[in-house]
């Protein structure tokens, strides 16, 4: 069986905000959308300048970029798509992320050199189709949520080694298999297969019986209705050296229309994951401090969805809603002469109990004794949206790191 040392971590970008958090905070590869043909519509997303600078950018940072493709697009829109992938090849994009047939044959005409991945849109489940797209010219597939690791490593056994396999490890799960849902077009007239979906999925449901159709019966988890299709979130950062005995090459994190702060913790998590692995792999057993960052961002419950079989508890019944237990205040610009120097993000106070968290370490708790304007006049609160403020530290913090307070204190 084929064991890969060194997994990909792969981190969600929806603006540049979220890139740069993403190199900062140790992302080997970021994939990010463009203007068109990616599968969050109400992302940000990166238009044709953007998108240059973007991969100078991480390219300069020793990181790649693969850019998502994989929408089902229309006659009118496919028309569109040679000219986008020409351009996305004259920028030095590192890969493209296709599901449809047609778009995977137009970008081997039109842009060859362009290294090809099939994404988990497209429901691989066996090796017999991942090699088949390999021999399409893929080089790499994104499994299908719903694979066990024995049934990835079977993929992996049956497949050429030059085939990097990549799957999802954390954030949001469909309740429809591999994304395929219908329900957000039916509902909303968003379609989900269109980057639009406006995930029903998560809302409150009533039974209606058809002779009393102004009588709402729950179905009955509480006062407000149930959510039956509310899946919980995908965690499996404790199980990185199970992932790459089942061969997995690329470990994906969902989330690009997550906050930049989400980015950041996530990738940070992953990456320092990765490096205890890297350490020992026959011995690998996750810090607590690093399964403890995973919940200092917004989520919902956590499960290892279908990686150790069929789900015994992956949905969340009570409510369609999101835990979150901390709060940014801060970010920080620079360190000089013993001051952190940083932005206000959230309303926060001289005398507060705060953690920093610095890009590829571990966080550290601080108190904020003293707290000054950018003028250097001595302030109670930082109050005011984006401000610029001083707090004196006895040790040098990095730029870019997250000041953050817990919603408890």
């Amino acid at each position: 069986m084929p064991v890969f040392t060194k997994p990909e971590v792969l981190a969600p970008v929806g603006d540049f905000e979220r890139l740069t958090a993403a190199v900062q905070f140790g992302a080997d590869a970021v994939y990010l959308g463009g203007s068109e043909f990616g599968m969050r519509a109400a992302s940000a997303n990166f238009d044709e300048k953007l998108l240059k600078d973007a991969v100078e950018y991480a390219h300069q940072n020793g990181v790649k970029v693969y850019l998502t493709c994989n929408t089902l697009p229309r006659n009118d829109e496919i028309e569109r798509l040679p000219e986008f992938l020409k351009y996305a090849q004259s920028v030095h994009m590192d890969a493209v992320i296709a599901s449809d047939i047609g778009v995977l044959s137009l970008v081997k005409k039109h842009t060859p050199k362009m290294e090809v991945h099939i994404s988990t849109q497209a429901g691989i489940v066996n090796y017999v189709t991942a090699n088949e797209f390999y021999q399409m010219g893929a080089k790499r597939v994104v499994l299908a949520r719903e694979l066990s690791l024995e049934e990835i490593s079977v993929i992996r056994q049956n497949t050429p080694k030059e085939l990097d396999i990549e799957v999802f490890v954390h954030g949001a799960m469909c309740v429809s298999f591999s994304g395929r849902c219908l329900l957000s077009s039916y509902m909303t007239n968003r379609d989900a297969n269109r980057g639009e979906c406006a995930q029903p999925c998560r809302w409150g449901y009533h039974l209606v019986e058809e002779k009393r159709p102004n009588e709402h019966y729950p179905i009955y988890e509480d006062e407000k209705g149930t959510y039956i299709l509310n899946a919980k979130d995908l965690c499996m950062i404790e199980y990185i050296d199970k992932l790459v005995e089942a061969g997995v090459t690329s470990l994906k994190i969902e989330g690009r229309a997550k906050s930049s702060y989400y980015v950041s913790v996530i990738t940070n998590a992953y990456r320092n994951a990765v490096d205890e692995y890297l350490k020992d792999p026959s011995r690998f057993k996750l810090p607590d401090w690093i399964l403890e960052e995973t919940l200092r961002v917004s989520h919902r419950q956590y499960s290892t969805g279908f990686f150790f079989g069929r789900p015994e508890n992956g949905q969340y019944y009570e409510n369609g809603g999101y835990l979150r237990n901390f709060d940014v205040i801060a970010i920080v610009d620079e360190y000089k002469d013993g001051i952190i120097e940083c932005t206000q993000r959230n309303k926060f106070y001289q005398g507060d109990e705060v953690e920093v968290l610095e890009p590829l370490s571990k966080p550290f708790s601080m108190k904020i004794d003293k707290l000054f304007d950018k003028d250097g006049k001595e302030i109670a609160d930082a109050a005011h949206p984006l401000m610029k403020l001083k707090i004196p530290f006895g040790r040098p913090v990095k730029p870019g790191a997250i000041i953050r307070k817990s919603r408890e204190d």
